[in-house]
């Protein structure tokens, strides 16, 4: 499925802004299948000061995949010890989640194009949310916007 093909109620962007600074936004965008095994999608993350952007970000049907990462991090809404870390394959993206007083969740978005030379650059940048239910929703837009055309 292309972006162009997606029924009107399926979203093309899926915005991650900062509870506690709204200037702080990761968004991911743009979902391609040109291939039955993977999607193709792009990472921005805006910050003052701060724009950087990653296209062809990949989504394997087979692999564990962002929006399952982000229902387990909803489910634990009482909290955990330490930190938590997803990344791609590629390792041009890494989401590091860290649980906070308050019940708040701290994703640290690390983007790094491996297309170009070896450390050519890096950014991060970190969004709060609450733990339960503005993860939960999170995960299910991540799901809606990436999910598998066939489910293995």
């Amino acid at each position: 499925m292309n972006s162009q093909d997606a029924a009107p109620d399926e979203p093309q962007t899926v915005s991650i802004r900062c509870s506690i600074n709204r200037a702080v936004c990761v968004r991911l965008s743009d979902p391609v299948r040109d291939d039955p095994d993977c999607l193709h999608y792009t990472v921005e993350a805006d910050a003052l000061g701060l724009k950087a952007r990653v296209d062809g970000v990949t989504a394997w049907i087979w692999d564990a995949d962002l929006a399952p990462f982000l229902a387990q991090l909803a489910a634990d809404f009482r909290g955990w010890d330490g930190e938590r870390v997803w990344q791609t394959n590629d390792r041009d993206l890494t989401v590091t989640a860290a649980f906070r007083s308050g019940g708040h969740v701290a994703l640290t978005w690390t983007l790094r194009p491996w297309r170009g030379p070896t450390n050519s650059w890096e950014a991060s940048i970190t969004t709060w949310l609450e733990a339960g239910e503005q993860m939960a929703a999170l995960a299910s837009e991540v799901h809606r916007l990436l999910r598998p055309e066939h489910p293995g």
